[in-house]
């Protein structure tokens, strides 16, 4: 029986996070065997906002490493860079002529991001949508990993394919494949360390806002010991009214494999002179074989490149089917 396919990707931009790790990456790696995997390196994504052109090429190669440290295995999954393939630019270009503009106008990343970037705000930041959905749907996966604050990009992705069906094909014969939601509830929304109500992510100022999978122990352990924290005794789980405890627990539960009602009843009495190294020492145990493991492959760049070369033919062979039935479906000629 042939295995489902399962599509996702993470942007280049460097500094991977436990947010990203946590709520992605240590899914994908835990479910890969059931699935055929095509995970590849968003470096297109990473120029949507400001970047630095001399880091870019870098921290593509350490995301690519920071995969493969994680444990993805190459047996079951594909590793490619998406600007190897040129499918995702060409098909994003085809897909953004049908898009209404409002769909992405009413995007909330965009309005977010709108606010902070002002009046340096890029075209590319208002496509970024389409351009996720041409990632998609070249793949015609089964199922697209997301977090909870991309649904809103897969349902964009969805409502695109039922507009193009509708355009271009019939409804017995569909060119592009709808695909589905894969979320996993623990560990979806990983929250920063400085604010237990915001998402941990790359893009806030702040170091301390997130533990980075390569800090090394010092820095986790200044990073935990300034985290945000309330002053109340007794640690508990799901108290809207503590959102830093609920997220340090949810770190440790996740970080430590350990089951909720265990953590529940470890934690119930502690305060956070007692939490805070126990948490410490569980992130410091947790990323070392991840960071070894990083290491040793980014000491044999061939065996890197040789990885995402062999990625971008497969990944290429895929997207170009998708991509010359799009193009066939809308009236374009193709190359003989």
């Amino acid at each position: 029986m042939t295995k489902q396919r399962v599509l996702s990707g993470v942007q280049t931009t460097g500094n991977l996070h436990l947010g990203n790790y946590l709520g992605a990456i240590r899914n994908w790696v835990e479910g890969q065997n059931q699935y055929d995997n095509y995970f590849f390196l968003a470096d297109l994504h990473a120029i949507t906002v400001p970047h630095d052109r001399t880091t870019l090429a870098e921290n593509t190669y350490e995301v690519a490493a920071l995969y493969l440290a994680c444990g993805l295995d190459l047996e079951h999954t594909t590793i490619f860079v998406q600007s190897h393939v040129p499918a995702h630019a060409e098909f994003a270009w085809l897909l953004s002529c049908i898009t209404p503009l409002n769909w992405l106008e009413d995007m909330i990343q965009f309005k977010e991001k709108r606010i902070k970037q002002g009046q340096d705000v890029g075209t590319g930041l208002l496509t970024y949508p389409v351009l996720m959905a041409s990632d998609i749907l070249l793949y015609e996966p089964d199922k697209v990993p997301v977090g909870e604050d991309q649904k809103q990009h897969l349902e964009l992705t969805r409502d695109l394919v039922d507009r193009f069906n509708f355009k271009f094909a019939t409804p017995e014969a569909p060119v592009l494949k709808r695909p589905n939601p894969l979320i996993r509830a623990d560990g979806a929304r990983v929250m920063s360390l400085t604010d237990g109500t915001k998402k941990m992510s790359k893009s806030d100022p702040s170091e301390l806002s997130r533990l980075n999978l390569l800090d090394p122990p010092d820095v986790i352990q200044n990073k935990i010991k300034r985290c945000k924290t309330d002053p109340v005794r007794g640690l508990e789980f799901g108290n809207p009214e503590r959102p830093e405890c609920n997220n340090l627990l949810t770190l440790y539960m996740l970080l430590s494999g350990k089951p909720k009602d265990e953590v529940a009843a470890e934690c119930k009495d502690m305060g956070w002179g007692q939490f805070k190294p126990l948490l410490t020492e569980t992130a410091i145990a947790a990323l070392q074989p991840i960071q070894e493991k990083y290491h040793a492959i980014r000491a044999d760049q061939s065996y890197l490149e040789s990885v995402l070369r062999s990625g971008r033919e497969k990944a290429s062979e895929v997207a170009n089917q998708t991509l010359n039935k799009v193009k066939k479906a809308m009236g374009y000629t193709l190359p003989s």
